[in-house]
């Protein structure tokens, strides 16, 4: 089947991360496209193209192929379609008046996705005792126009580390480790400009996990700065976006090895007890 027929698409294997973009997807169905007043362009602009691509660092792969302006996965189910244009930074949506029905179909979407999410973690969990899921975003800084300047970097780091509505205390080692294995990589010959909670820390999807399987799942929401593409035509800088899909890849060895240690601690304390 054609990826743009499917709602998401899932990949699983043996590791312990689980890799997602829930905003990668462009399509959306027909009944939508007829219905949005909102160009493919603007569309394109606001949602997460190429971000797929990341979740390759890991055999644990969830890509959404629908986009987010027919149903946001990454906000609670109230307001998981956007009908006013303050829902959608200001972007008139819909031809008025939008069907109720289309609406409805489009919540069915919604819970079905949470429910293979559901399901795959719980899966993966059964597997181990840990589990990490890198939630993969991007955001715009060049909202002025394209002959405009750029947002400043002071306000706008390369990548931001959500992790707002997580258990801090108790995945700090996670966290600490995943943050400075990106700071330390060789970026380029610089080092990553990467701040926790600098603009938009985490979304629905990564509170749902964190509250949901507190103890167990470690959801981590990663922001990355355009500058692997042109915002404004969607052209792909491909050795850019390489590059940052191997600076993913060099920390999933840290995160594994910490997530070993906290299985070997446990079994001592047990052992102990």
């Amino acid at each position: 089947m054609s990826t743009s027929r499917l709602l998401w698409s899932v990949t699983t294997g043996t590791s312990p991360i689980l890799a997602t973009a829930i905003h990668h997807g462009h399509h959306v169905r027909d009944e939508v496209s007829v219905a949005l007043a909102v160009d493919a362009a603007t569309r394109l602009r606001e949602e997460d193209p190429y971000t797929g691509e990341l979740t390759t660092i890991s055999d644990n792969r969830l890509v959404v192929h629908r986009s987010r302006f027919e149903m946001d996965l990454n906000r609670n189910r109230t307001h998981a379609v956007y009908l006013n244009p303050e829902d959608a930074w200001g972007i008139k949506v819909w031809h008025q008046p939008f069907n109720p029905a289309m609406i409805r179909r489009s919540l069915v979407q919604y819970d079905a996705f949470y429910r293979a999410l559901d399901e795959l973690l719980t899966a993966m969990r059964r597997r181990h005792d840990k589990v990490v899921v890198l939630d993969f975003h991007s955001y715009n800084h060049h909202r002025q126009g394209p002959t405009k300047p750029f947002d400043s970097p002071a306000a706008n780091p390369e990548i931001e580390i959500g992790t707002n509505t997580m258990d801090r205390a108790y995945w700090c080692n996670l966290v600490d480790g995943l943050i400075t294995d990106l700071q330390q990589y060789r970026f380029g010959g610089r080092r990553l400009d990467v701040r926790e909670n600098a603009k938009f820390g985490q979304g629905w999807m990564c509170q749902w996990i964190n509250e949901r399987y507190p103890m167990s799942v470690c959801a981590i929401s990663i922001e990355l700065k355009k500058t692997f593409m042109d915002e404004w035509t969607g052209r792909l800088n491909g050795p850019v976006l390489s590059a940052y899909r191997k600076a993913f890849l060099s920390v999933l060895p840290g995160l594994c090895d910490r997530l070993a240690d906290w299985k070997e601690s446990r079994a001592r304390r047990v052992k102990d007890d």
